[in-house]
Formats: structure tokens, C-alpha cells, sequence
């Protein structure tokens, strides 16, 4: 999936609390939580449907993808960026602390990841 940027984003958030939604709907609701107008709704509209995350049919949007996939592809494109997973989580832990319950999550999502040798 092709990263969607920070506007897009945003859109999706609302396709996926909303979907099915009507692009009047979706308009009016970009409009009151984002501040945009129709055509910035509808420009982004067309990115996210030209990088085949939503669906425009008959004037309703739908996502075609879930958040979580979303979220897996900024993930992997941060990860890819800094040079590695354990590049990326050096940096990211770089200065901070986590909780007991944060590091036994962690852990868990460690262990369940791991490949055997």
C-alpha cells in the first residue's frame, strides 16, 4: 500500500468511523472537523481512491483498506527509512522510559513475533 499522507490520513479516520457514507455526508463532515471545503474533500477523495485506499461509487465512499493497514504501512516505510528495526527502535526509545505495563506489552509483541532458528 502507498503511504498516505497527513490529509489523507485524516480522511480515512472519518471513512472508517463513517463508512458507508454518502460524499455529501463526508463533505459536510471534512468541513466541520477539518475545516476544508467540497474541493479540498473531493481532491483529497480522488488521492486516496487513485492509490486504491477508498472507493467512490455512485456517491458512496467506502475505505478499502483498515486502519491497522494503514498503520502497518507507515510502520514498515518509518522502519525502512531509519535503516532497520533495530536502528528505528533506538532511536524511538532514545531518551525514554516505559512503564512496566508498556515493556511486558512490548515483550509479548516481541515473543509472538519471533521467528524460530
Amino acid at each position: 500500500m502507498e503511504k498516505l499522507f497527513d490529509g489523507e490520513f485524516r480522511l480515512m479516520e472519518i471513512l472508517w468511523r463513517e463508512a458507508p457514507i454518502g460524499s455529501t455526508r463526508l463533505v459536510k463532515l471534512c468541513q466541520q472537523e477539518l475545516g476544508w471545503n467540497k474541493s479540498t474533500t473531493y481532491t483529497v477523495l480522488r488521492r486516496l481512491c487513485a492509490k486504491g485506499a477508498a472507493q467512490n461509487e455512485k456517491a458512496t465512499v467506502t475505505p478499502l483498506v483498515t486502519r491497522e493497514q494503514a498503520l502497518q504501512a507507515e510502520g514498515d516505510a518509518l522502519v525502512k527509512k531509519s535503516g532497520g528495526i533495530g536502528l528505528f527502535f533506538t532511536a524511538f526509545f532514545s531518551g525514554r522510559t516505559l512503564t512496566a505495563q508498556e515493556a511486558a506489552q512490548l515483550q509479548d509483541l516481541i515473543d509472538r513475533s519471533r521467528k524460530e532458528d
